[in-house]
């Protein structure tokens, strides 16, 4: 599995931002799919991950309420969205594709990642 990830960019705190990951190979479609962000001098924190089929999904605390995770499988391709923004959620954020069923909060549950997009909230 390869995964692209874009759509980061500068926004406003209190704005909204959609990312997209697309994956490709014959198995994107079996994994779970979770988002991670790092802030610089900080660890990789997780953000949220959504099911195989989509019908399932839960966040980290400090992102809950604000962002949401969806999947188009037609398009292979795996979104988080991001509203209410705070200057503290920017970071470099990366999506990953974790084996079969697993939804896991642990970024050494995943077996591929993205190269990572920057969002920046600021004024």
């Amino acid at each position: 599995v390869q995964l692209q990830a874009s759509g980061g960019g500068l926004v406003q705190p209190g704005g909204s931002l959609r990312l997209s990951c697309v994956g490709s190979g014959r198995s994107f479609s079996s994994n779970s799919m979770g988002w991670f962000r790092q802030a610089p001098g900080k660890e990789r924190e997780f953000v949220g991950v959504i099911s195989r089929g989509g019908g399932s999904s839960f966040y980290g605390d400090s992102v809950k309420g604000r962002f949401t995770i969806s999947r188009d499988k037609d398009l292979n391709t795996v979104y988080l969205q991001m509203n209410y923004l705070k200057p503290e959620d920017s970071a470099l954020y990366y999506c990953a594709a974790a084996p079969g069923s697993t939804m896991s909060s642990l970024p050494d549950r995943y077996d591929y990642w993205g190269q990572g997009t920057l969002v920046t909230v600021s004024s």
